[in-house]
C-alpha cells in the first residue's frame, strides 16, 4: 500500500509545488487592516477621498544646510523626481530643515518604495545631510533589514533543525527530508496567502480589506512558528518509526507501525494547536486574521498531506537508504547520539538489509 501511495504522491509532486509557488508581495499597513466602519479608518478614507492623496502620508526629508540657496537647490531637484507632485520646506530650526514631499499612489506599494529610492538618490546640498524618512519610507527600510536578516535566520532555523534531527535519528538522509517537507508545508501556506490576503479571494467570507500585499513581519512569524511545529510532528512520527526499525531492520514494517502508533497523538496534537489559532482567523485585524489563517493551513496540510501521505511515502520509496549516514558521523551518532533509554539495541547496517527482510 505505502509503494502505490508513494508511487502516487509522487507523480501528483507539481500540484503540491503549483499551490507553493505564488510569492507574497511585500509591503506595510494602513487602515485597511482595521475593520469597515471603525472610526479612525473612515476618517482617513475621507481624507484620501475629498482631499489631498497621501496628505496624511507623505515623504519627509530631513535636510542640513547652513546655504539657504543650496537648501532652494535641493527642494527643486526633489521635484523633478518623476512620481513627486510637491515638495516645500514645512519647518526649519537653525542649520536643519524639513522638507515634506507630496506624490500620488498608493503609500505602502512597491511604487512608493521606489519612490522613496529615487528621492533617496537627490544629492544632498554640498556640505550638508539629506535623511529621507516618512511612514512610506518605513515599509522600504523594514524590508531592507528583514531581507538582509532572512537567510541567516533560514541557515540557523535548517542548520539547528538538521543537527538536532541526526543526532535523534543517526540519518543524514531524513533531516534533510524534513527540511523538505517543511518547504512544502510552508510553501502551500504561502501560497494560500497570497490567493486569499494579497489577491483577495474570500476577503467576503473573511470579512476583510485586501491592500494587495501582506505585511512583511507575518509571513516571517508564520514562518518561525510553523517551523517549529513542523519539526514536533517530524519528531513523533520518526521516534516510533526509528524505534521500529531498530527492533526489526525492516524499513516497510517500520513505516507502517510508526505511522500507526503516533497518528493518534499527531492528530490529537494538531486539533488543539487548530483550536487554538483558529480563534486568531476571526479577529477583526488583518494581519492578526492572516495569522490565524495561515497556521490553520500549515498545519491542516503539515498534519494530513505532509505528515500522514508524503512523509511515510517517501520513505517507503528510499527504504533503507532513509538510516544512511558516513561512517564518521555514525560513530558519532552511536557515541553522543539522542535516544530514549540508556542502552539502545544495536542499530541495523542500512547498507545491507537482515535475512528475511523483504526486497524493496
Amino acid at each position: 500500500m505505502f509503494e502505490r501511495l508513494g508511487r502516487t504522491m509522487v507523480s501528483r509532486r507539481w500540484w503540491m509545488i503549483g499551490l507553493a509557488s505564488p510569492f507574497p508581495a511585500l509591503g506595510g499597513i494602513d487602515p485597511r487592516v482595521l475593520p469597515t466602519g471603525t472610526e479612525s479608518r473612515v476618517v482617513s478614507e475621507t481624507v484620501d477621498r475629498h482631499f489631498v492623496r497621501n496628505g496624511q502620508v507623505p515623504v519627509e526629508a530631513i535636510v542640513t544646510s547652513s546655504d539657504r540657496a543650496d537648501l532652494e537647490h535641493y527642494v527643486d531637484a526633489v521635484q523633478t523626481v518623476d512620481g513627486v507632485s510637491g515638495a516645500e520646506v514645512t519647518g526649519r530650526s537653525g542649520d536643519v530643515a524639513r522638507v515634506t514631499i507630496m506624490y500620488q499612489g498608493d503609500p505602502i506599494s512597491p511604487q512608493s518604495r521606489d519612490l522613496v529610492g529615487r528621492i533617496r538618490a537627490v544629492p544632498a546640498p554640498p556640505g550638508g545631510e539629506a535623511l529621507v524618512g516618512g511612514r512610506t519610507a518605513q515599509p522600504a527600510d523594514q524590508l531592507d533589514a528583514v531581507g538582509d536578516l532572512l537567510p541567516w535566520m533560514a541557515l540557523i532555523t535548517g542548520g539547528s533543525g538538521f543537527v538536532l534531527l541526526f543526532l535523534a535519528f543517526g540519518s543524514v538522509v531524513l533531516p534533510i527530508k524534513a527540511i523538505v517537507m517543511n518547504i512544502l508545508s510552508l510553501g502551500a501556506s504561502f501560497g494560500a496567502l497570497v490567493l486569499i490576503f494579497q489577491d483577495g479571494h474570500l476577503s467576503r467570507l473573511l470579512n476583510f480589506t485586501s491592500t494587495g500585499m501582506l505585511e512583511a513581519t507575518q509571513p516571517i512569524l508564520v514562518l518561525a512558528v510553523v517551523s517549529g511545529l513542523s519539526m514536533d510532528y517530524e519528531v513523533f512520527l520518526m521516534s516510533r518509526i526509528r524505534e521500529e526499525y531498530d527492533r526489526t531492520g525492516d524499513n516497510t514494517v517500520a513505516v507502517a507501525l510508526g505511522l500507526q502508533r503516533s497518528s493518534r497523538i499527531n492528530t490529537s496534537a494538531a486539533l488543539l494547536i487548530l483550536v487554538v489559532i483558529g480563534l486568531f482567523s476571526v479577529s477583526g485585524i488583518t494581519f492578526i486574521k492572516l495569522i490565524g489563517v495561515a497556521m490553520l493551513i500549515a498545519v491542516l496540510v503539515d498534519a494530513t498531506i505532509v505528515r500522514a501521505l508524503l512523509v511515510p511515502a517517501t520513505m517507503r520509496l528510499l527504504a533503507n537508504a532513509n538510516w544512511w549516514a558516513p561512517a564518521p558521523p555514525r560513530r558519532f551518532y552511536a557515541r553522543h547520539g539522542l535516544r530514549e533509554h540508556d542502552e539502545p539495541p544495536p542499530t541495523p547496517d542500512p547498507r545491507t538489509a537482515p535475512a528475511g527482510t523483504p526486497s524493496n
